[in-house]
């Protein structure tokens, strides 16, 4: 499988597309009429301000105290760049805020400060602490960090914690715990050696010296050697407090014997020597930034026997830290703690290192292309597993309960746990299964519009991707010119640009074509003028011979105009089997919308064929499909002559004995609302419905863009199905990230 190449442009217009930035902000109330101002702000507003002044416990009821982490920054050690000051950093503090909304569904917002001195930002945070339920520190050079760590937690009654010590600390004890449970060692007896004695290192030894490891068994290392007990040179309070009594000077000495390496240094900063002289089984955690200490690979050249971790995703084992700190602060927010402590933290490592212990679901082997088993290999879950939000956040809360840190403690675990599934937007584990899916088949993908700028960046965001090759439809030096004018220049090489001029299978495209169209009207001439100058035409008899795995047009023609060309091609009208379904995404919730493509105004059979379709569609995105019929009358009321076809269609499926849920005929609140469904407790759908068959394409095509354009929906599609050949078909408002969307779908249909 071929790896994702990033670019610089592509790391830039993420963060400028669609709007500057990684994260907005939305209400959570009604504010639409002046009752509404008035509850939301003056004068309603008034009487919680009175009930929180006299009990400043009840900020957590009546505010967002209780689910908001501000990641706050300096930017003077901004991951591994170095000191590029606070509003240099500030992507980094967006992209962390992020993280914790994706993972834990933790509100965050992050906040910069401009300076260096200590007690300012100390001071500064203190002042802002109300706001807040936790407060994640982010890239503060060390000693600094150690300072404005401990101050804090001294000041504020609400969890404060760095990532960049604590978080690394967490998950490479998480790995440890199992490697040693594969070497067959203990904690408590293992030699271990730290390189790199920076605020992660320091973080690393404590807590594992917390949980058993002996302070004679450790030896930390800087860039002066060991840190042995009587050195003074390079030397603050934080090192010295784990100084060894040892006659070993450099790392080299330090490693021979050696059942541990953990590393947060430098690239290079362990040789293959270092690593033979080690014990028996040896631990190898490498988590240096982008480049490790050694790779696996030169670890394993010479011992067959280590088990290897670092700190990237192209490695097995990756010690990342969004494996910890959004579930830290899921539970300790979920408490209302008023710190994480150092048991909060191991709850969290032990959760994790027993969460690798168990079978991984198929989502997440198929998100990363292998099975994953419990081993040398995978000591660590990934950050993917949707285990972890309903895992991680009780074990945390456990330990702060019983540890004192709780001040509202949970009373029912398992609602608890159960709440914590339910908080999970389902749409990125389907979105990332199917770009998993699209990147495992590795398909060659037509993209017909090779004069459009949108088309262009979506192919060369397809090949860099590793999807697969991009097969671009256009003029050569047309296509040059309009990628160098996207700053695309160096993608000229890349993309492979086909037309009618530089084919040698054109006459063959114009004999398959005569055949299919000669008895429609259509003579040789206008054969050859459809197959040498359309492009929608062109790359359709491509995909027909093979000549390519998928196909995607639309972007510069009306969707039923680019349908109607593929047709000269392709089976893909009212009755040949074709649908067109889009998939419709906001707030956590998917359904699945059709027939917004072909069918004008299809009969029951036709209905019947729309919700087979719909129900395949669903599968394939992972989801266990129920239909429901749509009409403006549920179950026979209001008598119309409109909704008899749709009662009629749930007939038709009763006699096909298909394996899916459907009901119908039914107004769409009933179909997707559970409590409008009580009223009929004789309907067949178990639950909301996530397939939803409309009767007539222009309802299904308003209904799709009303979500979109008014409620602000992520539509993708409509996905085309039901023809021989992957082919899906854009909206002439595409963006590049949409047309991507579209190519991953038809990737995914490659057999």
């Amino acid at each position: 499988m071929a790896k994702a190449r990033m670019t610089r442009e592509d790391a830039l217009a993420f963060h400028m597309n669609p709007t500057p930035g990684k994260w907005e902000v939305n209400a959570t109330v009604p504010m639409a009429t002046q009752r509404d101002l008035s509850l939301a702000y003056s004068p309603g507003v008034a009487i919680p301000c009175e009930e929180i002044a006299a009990n400043p416990g009840l900020a957590y009821d009546y505010t967002n105290k209780g689910n908001l982490v501000a990641v706050i920054s300096n930017g003077t050690a901004v991951l591994g760049l170095g000191n590029l000051g606070a509003l240099g950093s500030k992507p980094v503090m967006e992209g962390k805020s992020v993280l914790f909304k994706r993972f834990a569904d933790v509100n965050s917002i992050d906040i910069e400060l401009d300076t260096e001195d200590p007690d300012a930002f100390i001071q500064a945070v203190r002042l802002m602490g109300p706001t807040f339920g936790g407060i994640n520190l982010e890239d503060i050079k060390a000693p600094e960090c150690f300072i404005i760590e401990q101050t804090l937690k001294e000041q504020l009654d609400i969890p404060v914690f760095h990532d960049d010590q604590h978080g690394t600390a967490v998950i490479c004890a998480a790995g440890l715990i199992n490697a040693l449970h594969l070497s067959n060692k203990r904690i408590e007896d293992v030699r271990i050696v730290l390189n790199g004695a920076g605020a992660a290192g320091i973080a690393c030894l404590e807590l594992l010296k917390s949980m058993g490891a002996r302070h004679d068994n450790c030896i930390m290392c800087d860039t002066k050697g060991v840190i042995w007990q009587g050195r003074t040179e390079g030397m603050n309070q934080w090192k010295s407090a784990h100084a060894a009594a040892t006659d070993a000077r450099t790392l080299q000495d330090a490693m021979k014997g050696a059942d541990v390496f953990l590393g947060v240094s430098a690239k290079g900063a362990v040789t293959a020597e270092m690593v033979a002289s080690m014990a028996d089984n040896p631990v190898i955690f490498a988590m240096a930034n982008p480049d490790p200490e050694i790779t696996p690979e030169e670890a394993h050249a010479v011992r067959v026997d280590a088990i290897v971790a670092t700190g990237r995703s192209d490695y097995p084992n990756q010690v990342n830290n969004v494996l910890g700190f959004p579930y830290l602060f899921r539970g300790a927010l979920d408490i209302h703690a008023r710190a994480i402590n150092d048991e909060m933290k191991i709850a969290c490592a032990e959760a994790l290192a027993a969460l690798a212990r168990e079978d991984v679901p198929d989502e997440v082997a198929v998100a990363y292309g292998r099975k994953l088993t419990f081993g040398r290999d995978y000591i660590i879950p990934t950050p993917f597993d949707p285990r972890l939000i309903h895992r991680i956040p009780p074990a945390v809360a456990r330990a702060g309960m019983e540890t004192g840190a709780a001040r509202r403690p949970i009373v029912d675990m398992e609602a608890y746990e159960a709440q914590l599934r339910a908080r999970m937007d389902p749409t990125a584990s389907i979105l990332r299964g199917i770009h998993a899916r699209a990147r495992a088949a590795q398909a060659t993908m037509i993209f017909a519009e090779g004069d459009d700028p949108r088309v262009l960046r979506a192919a060369v965001s397809y090949q860099r991707g590793g999807y697969g090759r991009a097969l671009v439809v256009g003029r050569e030096g047309d296509v040059k010119a309009k990628l160098e004018a996207e700053g695309l220049a160096d993608a000229v090489r890349e993309l492979r640009v086909v037309n009618a001029a530089n084919t040698q299978h054109l006459e063959t495209y114009k004999d398959f074509l005569y055949e299919r169209l000669q008895r429609k009207g259509m003579d040789q001439q206008d054969v050859h003028r459809l197959a040498s100058r359309d492009r929608h035409v062109f790359a359709a008899l491509m995909l027909a011979h093979g000549h390519g795995d998928g196909m995607v047009t639309g972007a510069t023609r009306k969707s039923a105009h680019a349908l109607e060309l593929i047709n000269h091609v392709f089976d893909a009208g009212p009755h040949d089997g074709a649908v067109g379904v889009s998939v419709v995404m906001h707030r956590g919730r998917i359904v699945l919308v059709a027939d917004t493509l072909v069918h004008e105004w299809p009969d029951e059979e036709d209905l019947a064929d729309i919700a087979e379709r719909g129900a395949i569609v669903a599968r394939h995105l992972g989801l266990t499909p129920r239909v429901a019929f749509l009409s403006f009358s549920t179950f026979g009321y209001p008598v119309s002559e409109r909704a008899t076809k749709m009662h009629a269609a749930a007939g038709v499926l009763d006699g096909r004995g298909v394996d899916f849920e459907y009901e119908g005929e039914m107004t769409v609140d009933v179909a997707l609302n559970p409590r409008a469904r009580e009223n009929y407790p004789f309907s067949r759908l178990t639950g909301p419905a996530n397939v939803l068959v409309v009767p007539a394409r222009h309802s299904a095509s308003i209904s799709v863009k009303l979500m979109q354009e008014m409620a602000g929906a992520t539509v993708i599609g409509p996905i085309l199905t039901g023809i021989d050949k992957p082919i899906q078909i854009c909206s002439t408002v595409s963006t590049a990230s949409d047309i991507l969307n579209m190519a991953v779908m038809a990737a995914c249909e490659v057999n």
